[in-house]
């Protein structure tokens, strides 16, 4: 093995890590800074026009008769006062106190009687506002008979009418029923019985944005949408006086169409706003004075955030200068990059190796992922949260986390593979060794119920081999038709003295057993055991060019790569075949740079002494050989990984043999995981970089795991959003954005890898990727299941063809995979009917079901291809 060149862009590796650190910490900065520029809508000095008034607090709830104490609205009226010396209150029997508080400071008050399908209710509702307004005629100088009802549709207009005349007639104050303009226009007659008009104005249920493109109002839609309906009322009405009853933005919540709800949103159209309707003398109450948590669980997330302060009673922007969104982003831009800082250090220190682009790209990877912690960890405290809210909140952001490992797991593996000077630990192939020094190898060759063709191929390749001194056991175990396994035998003993076939039946332990067998068989010569899958045909020069690794004492294990013939003309062998040859161009190589590889069954030679002393082949886990080779590592032993294609087997006959491959390796996976768990997380014979490699080599699996767990909840979650819309809420963003950006970076990571180290055109990676994402659920249920089970079948993958079945049973191997994508399928559609495009959540949200749903797609579209593809070589 020869190392890579250690010559490094700086003589001082510490002090360029720290610069190149600084330089992404500050950018991370500046990143902040950015997305946080300040806006500069026109400043604003004078009175406000009227506030609309919830005078419940943070933690209060009519819908629970929670309701706030005259203190506390004593204390809201003083704070108003301070901004107008209007409000509107929308019920007179909910805090009947307002009035005589709102008197006592000399505030005017606009009280509404609330009418809706409680018909003895309304009446209580009027005969109170009738005698609070004689009781009160200093403070209550104007009433409203109903708010929204008919946009509710909760009585007659006639009825509504009948109200509004009954109330005109009972007082002296201007009477009036707030409905918003389409009510007006639709029910003109509703004027004749009300004194002056009151209308409700919301650019943001418009779907209008608050800021766009041109001067003066051309510049502030919203405000120009706003502006136009009043008119048009105006002209509709012109004799009529008419005011605005509510009218604001939303400071959080969901996106609607082209509104967008922020901080800043808010600030801006409602300064814009005091101006034009100031120039203009329009009468208006701002919806609202303080934010009402309570009304998210009743309308929704965007109805909590409506207050011109929030429910802590702190006002949410300046009435002059610019508007920063977030005020506190300097402590979070800090946070994030000092949360990164010793991580960068030590990663571009530890690597000054890779070339400065890699350095830095990683760099940022991990100023990205604290920078994401810190907004998610932050970002719930822009919310009003239930403890349900909070409970989800816990329970996701481990989730989020872990996501957030895999992205810099897979970014590690991207960076050194691409941005890498030279491989550490590269190994070629050897000139031969003469006869006289030849390590002796024993070949071991297991089989169960394969067809003798095939394997008699595979001997015909052994006895081709240019070496001298090994010889080959053939271990047919547990193979009851003699006509499988008696051909094989007979044509050992025609091949001659160096071959010898051994049929085992009963015999436990699976492979592993057959192989233990097969060692206590071996000849007393062997240096070296190498073993080798039935299907395989390996090249002549394969032990003369590899087994001179062995003269290091320190060298256990000589694997080549897992490869295949026979599949350019087979749709379906192609495809599996490039999506096998991914991992040993990319992640072999990338375990191999920390002695880390996974061992392999096949195409690997094992020093015999090593494999004996470390206790033969485990027959407790279903992947013998990457424990073995973790054991050996243990043990303190070399792993060698030569990336040269020494032989080649069949890929899985069709797509159940493939997906049981798969689920078998993931399963075993697990019980590795399971079983060694202490040599991967003490500190013990293993390095740092073996126990990373198999903490995390297996992360992408649990990915796929995650996969299935995220897809039943929002499959659960999307019904509750579309059949009872009140109870669940969209997601959101905090949620939604790491997930997006999760998908695209590993599929940008994959492809690029893929482009770069495996020699296929594009249509072959892109079919390598259906193969790859068509895995998912196997490695889902196989990762799952191994960390729930002990033990699980060994199934052998067929690698000829299994004949017979109609079109409809083609899908017979991914029922499971099918329905999930019915179902998934069903939520797109489900969603795109309740909520259409208007939400940026519920189109972010269709988006990850889409995306969720393409393992699902592709195991469906890989049964099929395997299905019709056929078998040629088979």
């Amino acid at each position: 093995m020869s190392n890579a060149s250690t010559n490094h862009d700086s003589r001082h590796p510490l002090l360029a890590a720290i610069l190149l650190a600084l330089i992404v910490a500050a950018m991370n900065i500046g990143l902040w800074w950015w997305s946080n520029l300040p806006h500069g809508p026109e400043d604003w000095n004078g009175p406000i026009g009227g506030f609309a008034l919830s005078a419940f607090q943070r933690y209060q709830n009519p819908l629970k008769n929670d309701f706030p104490s005259d203190d506390e609205i004593d204390s809201d009226l003083k704070l108003l006062k301070r901004y107008t010396s209007r409000i509107r209150t929308y019920s007179t029997l909910q805090n009947p106190q307002v009035y005589r508080l709102a008197e006592k400071e000399g505030l005017q008050v606009m009280a509404g009687a609330w009418v809706d399908r409680r018909l003895d209710n309304n009446e209580k509702e009027i005969d109170t506002l009738i005698a609070q307004a004689r009781r009160y005629p200093n403070s209550i100088n104007r009433v409203i008979v109903g708010n929204e009802v008919l946009f509710r549709n909760d009585i007659p207009p006639e009825q509504l009418m009948a109200y509004a005349d009954r109330v005109r007639a009972a007082i002296h104050q201007p009477v009036t029923i707030a409905e918003p303009w389409h009510i007006w226009a639709k029910y003109p007659e509703l004027a004749e019985h009300v004194d002056f008009i009151t209308v409700h104005l919301f650019p943001y249920w418009n779907g209008i944005a608050v800021t766009g493109q041109g001067r003066g109002l051309e510049a502030f839609p919203a405000v120009s949408d706003a502006l136009g309906s009043y008119d048009a009322l105006k002209k509709m009405f012109p004799n009529k006086p008419i005011v605005i009853g509510e009218i604001g933005w939303p400071s959080n919540g969901d996106r609607f169409k082209y509104a967008d709800p922020s901080v800043s949103n808010e600030a801006i159209f409602l300064r814009t706003w005091f101006n034009e309707a100031k120039k203009r003398n329009i009468d208006y109450y701002v919806m609202e004075a303080f934010d009402q948590p309570w009304k998210e669980a009743l309308s929704g997330r965007t109805e909590a955030y409506w207050g011109m302060f929030n429910a802590d009673r702190q006002p949410k922007f300046p009435f002059t200068g610019p508007v920063t969104e977030d005020t506190a982003w300097p402590w979070k831009a800090l946070g994030a990059s000092l949360l990164a800082l010793i991580p960068m250090i030590w990663f571009a220190r530890r690597y000054s190796r890779f070339k400065l682009t890699g350095r830095f790209f990683f760099c940022a990877l991990i100023q990205l992922a604290c920078g994401l912690v810190t907004w998610s960890a932050t970002l719930p405290f822009n919310f009003y949260l239930s403890w349900i809210d909070w409970t989800m909140l816990v329970l996701l952001f481990p989730a989020q986390i872990a996501i957030l490992a895999i992205l810099l797991i897979n970014g590690f593996e991207f960076t050194e593979v691409l941005w890498r000077r030279g491989w550490v630990r590269h190994a070629g192939l050897l000139p031969p060794d003469p006869v006289e020094k030849q390590p002796f190898v024993s070949i071991h060759l297991a089989c169960y119920n394969e067809p003798p063709e095939m394997v008699i191929i595979t001997l015909d390749s052994l006895a081709a081999l240019k070496y001298e001194n090994y010889e080959v056991l053939v271990i047919d175990n547990n193979t009851k038709d003699p006509a499988i396994w008696k051909p094989v035998q007979e044509y050992c003993e025609k091949l001659g003295s160096k071959f010898r076939f051994f049929h085992l039946e009963p015999w436990p332990g699976f492979k592993a057993g057959a192989l233990n067998f097969g060692l206590k068989e071996t000849d007393p010569r062997a240096d070296a055991v190498a073993v080798i899958d039935a299907d395989y045909t390996v090249r002549e020069d394969w032990l003369a060019a590899l087994t001179g690794y062995f003269h290091d004492p320190k060298v256990a294990v000589v694997q080549c790569p897992q490869a295949h013939r026979d599949y350019e003309h087979n749709r379906f062998r192609r495809m599996t075949a490039w999506e096998y040859d991914g991992f040993f161009r990319i992640g072999m190589h990338h375990r191999n740079e920390r002695n880390a590889i996974i061992q392999h069954g096949t195409m690997t030679m094992v020093r015999r002494s090593a494999l004996e002393g470390t206790g033969g082949w485990s027959e407790w886990t279903i992947c013998e050989d990457a424990e073995l080779g973790l054991r050996l590592m243990h043990a303190g032993y070399e792993l060698v990984y030569v990336d040269e294609l020494m032989g080649k087997g069949l890929t899985p006959a069709d797509f159940k043999a493939y997906k049981s491959q798969r689920y078998r390796w993931a399963f075993g996976a697990m019980q590795i995981l399971k079983g060694r768990w202490d040599w991967m997380t003490k500190r013990g014979p293993l390095s740092s970089g073996q126990r990373f490699h198999f903490l995390t080599g297996w992360f992408s699996w649990f990915a796929d795991a995650l996969h299935l767990i995220f897809t039943m909840m929002a499959i659960f979650w999307t019904a509750g959003m579309v059949a009872f819309p009140t109870l669940f809420n969209l997601p959101m963003q905090l949620f939604l954005i790491p997930v997006i950006g999760f998908f695209f970076a590993k599929a940008i990571f994959g492809i690029v890898l893929y482009r770069v180290r495996v020699p296929c055109s594009w249509y072959d990676t892109l079919m390598a990727s259906l193969a790859s994402m068509s895995l998912s659920h196997a490695i889902a249920r196989g990762i799952l299941h191994g960390l729930t089970r002990e033990k699980t079948s060994f199934v052998v993958t067929a690698k000829s063809r299994r004949l017979g079945g109609s079109n409809f049973a083609a899908f017979a191997p991914v029922r499971e995979e099918l329905l999930m994508a019915i179902a998934l399928v069903s939520c797109i559609v489900g969603m795109g009917m309740r909520f259409g495009t208007h939400y940026v959540e519920g189109t972010l949200w269709m988006f990850i079901l889409g995306a969720q749903s393409i393992p699902y797609v592709s195991a469906v579209i890989g049964a099929w291809i395997a299905h019709k593809a056929g078998d040629k070589a088979g």
